[in-house]
């Protein structure tokens, strides 16, 4: 059996509900993989990134969940500056299909089994 990958999903606060939808793909019992986050909704503390970091560290690679509120997201942004920072491989993907932001260096694609699938799987 091969290893289940762990991926770390970064996302704004308000597109909480498009991470829920996400991580519900991994819950087939023949997904090869398994989504990990650090939500919150209050200030962002040392103890906070510091768990986050562990967590980005532990990972195979990084999902960013990218729409308007992307840009403003502090705890987003911060989270795909530490998985840069560890060298993790960092793969976007727009939360609705009526918004296309686009993030500096990050690579975004439309949300699709496929597009998701891909990703994992080169990691």
């Amino acid at each position: 059996m091969t290893e289940k990958k762990i991926v770390f999903v970064a996302f704004a606060i308000e597109d909480e509900r498009q991470r829920d939808f996400l991580k519900g793909q991994s819950l087939s019992p023949r997904a090869p993989y398994e989504f990990v986050d650090m939500s919150v909704k209050e200030a962002y503390e040392e103890a906070w990134k510091d768990k986050v970091r562990t967590r980005i560290r532990r990972s195979h690679g990084v999902i960013v969940l990218v729409s308007k509120n992307s840009l403003t997201s502090e705890g987003q942004g911060w989270e795909i500056q530490c998985a840069k920072d560890e060298g993790k491989e960092i793969r976007g993907i727009w939360a609705y299909s009526d918004d296309r932001t686009q993030l500096a260096d990050v690579t975004t694609v439309a949300w699709s089994d496929a597009n998701i699938s891909t990703f994992i799987d080169s990691l």
